[in-house]
């Protein structure tokens, strides 16, 4: 937490620099430091004048390492966070920068000392920063800072925003490259960390390589090396695009990497049989490498039946899957239920008629046969949805036809009762004319009556 300076000055700066001139000088005697105080806070003046912003940053920070020492980490935190302000007073983006970059460097240097604190000073300057390079700047030095003073799991958290601050800074290529592998090698070697995390961070590292960089892209080659080790030894991991990495195929060619390629290429693209071929003729590089043979043999079998699992009739044999995976029948289960649990298949058991029903599986790499076969389906798809929409078109005209025909029907319906009335009550009167009323020409008949009650009849829904 910083404190306020007791002073007389109007401005925090003016104090900061006595107050570090005169616990900077103070083994030198009360007169020379009464002269060496006075002329750097004239000098400090002169810059504000002026707005020489940079030159009064240096001013400062050159007292401040001297006293970095002998002050308390309070009077630290304080004079730090004045100094790490002059950001804001200057309006040139390039000043602004390079007192960013002066004082990330002046703080950086003192991480033998103090490192949480000289981390905390690096934050709080990058949130005063507007310019996005400079804060990345900043960012790369505290990423530095916490590896050689020892501190990483301060800056573990803010890992999970890298996303999104590559989209404030707008890295290019090489920055981005540059941030991927620091942030890696911290996850590498901070206990706490993950495989998958580092893993995914050294992949993201090795994605920045194209085929065009072949100039370059041998710099990749160990780390590489390292991302093809952890990705085997994953018990985990099952899918990946690192064999069409320009920086991972350089290894094919490579005298000393070649076989690890080849083991790579066959977690991604074979199954057991070629797994337990490959580590009958390299049995050394299992061990020059750390890859334990038990636990690659359980991974290759879950990447085998997930394999078995792309046949297109979506039903897979227990004897197919026993023979596949080399194991008793009544392991065929087990292992079923285990790539369930893993995610890499979905399907039911059908253990009357001994078959696995697949509804969906993962592919282990996407490369371009994946992608025809994508291609393949949405074609599909989309004719099966096409005729799925003529269907419904021709049951709406049919559904049409036979609402007409039915209305047609209630009005023919209606007219042949009408006619039968009138019918019948016209030979009533025929045969009994004389029991026709004698009524005025005001009153309705009741044959009028019955022919206009009938005319309103209700109509007979179909």
């Amino acid at each position: 937490m910083a404190i306020v300076l007791q002073t007389s000055e109007d401005d925090p700066v003016l104090a900061v620099v006595r107050f570090t001139a005169e616990l900077s000088w103070a083994d030198g005697g009360a007169e020379v430091a009464e002269g060496q105080v006075n002329r750097l806070y004239l000098e400090a003046e002169e810059c504000m004048i002026q707005n020489r912003w940079l030159d009064l940053a240096s001013l400062m920070l050159a007292s401040a390492d001297v006293i970095f020492s002998k002050a308390s980490e309070k009077d630290l935190e304080c004079i730090y966070t004045v100094v790490c302000n002059l950001v804001k007073r200057s309006e040139n983006i390039e000043e602004v920068h390079s007192i960013a970059e002066l004082v990330a460097t002046k703080v950086s240097q003192q991480h033998s000392e103090k490192p949480v604190l000289c981390l905390k000073i690096l934050f709080n300057l990058y949130n005063l920063l507007d310019y996005p390079y400079s804060q990345f700047f900043v960012y790369m030095k505290a990423l530095k800072l916490a590896v050689s003073g020892k501190v990483t799991e301060h800056v573990l958290p803010s890992f999970k925003k890298i996303d999104t601050l590559l989209r404030e800074w707008k890295l290019g290529v090489k920055d981005q490259r540059d941030l991927y592998l620091a942030v890696a090698n911290i996850l590498k070697q901070n206990k706490s960390s993950s495989t998958k995390e580092y893993l995914h961070f050294l992949v993201k590292y090795l994605e920045t390589f194209s085929a065009e960089d072949a100039s370059i892209v041998t710099e990749a080659k160990e780390e590489a090396f390292h991302a093809v080790v952890e990705f085997i030894k994953a018990p985990d991991m099952f899918e990946g695009d690192l064999l069409y990495m320009p920086a991972v195929a350089q290894l094919e060619n490579d005298s000393v990497y070649s076989p690890l390629y080849q083991l790579l290429k066959i977690f991604l693209t074979e199954r057991l049989d070629s797994y337990l071929n490959f580590h009958s003729s390299h049995p050394d590089l299992f061990t020059t490498y750390g890859i334990v043979h038990e636990d690659s043999v359980a991974k290759i079998r879950l990447i085998s039946l997930a394999d078995l699992c792309k046949n297109d009739s979506g039903q897979i044999a227990y004897s197919l899957i026993r023979d596949t995976l080399q194991i008793e029948k009544e392991e065929v289960e087990p292992w079923v239920v285990k790539a369930i649990t893993e995610k890499l298949i979905n399907c039911r058991i059908d253990q009357i008629n001994e078959v696995v029903i697949v509804s969906r599986s993962v592919d282990r790499v996407f490369g371009l046969n994946e992608w025809k076969s994508l291609r393949s389906k949405l074609a599909s798809w989309r004719e099966n949805i096409a005729n799925v929409i003529d269907t419904i078109q021709a049951n709406k005209l049919v559904e049409d036809g036979t609402q007409s025909i039915v209305a047609s029907s209630q009005v023919h319906c209606r007219f042949h009762l009408l006619s039968e009335a009138l019918c019948v009550s016209r030979s009533r009167l025929s045969a009994h004319p004389q029991r026709l009323p004698q009524c005025s020409h005001s009153s309705p008949s009741k044959v009028g009556v019955r022919l206009r009650a009938l005319s309103c009849l209700p109509s007979v829904n179909p």
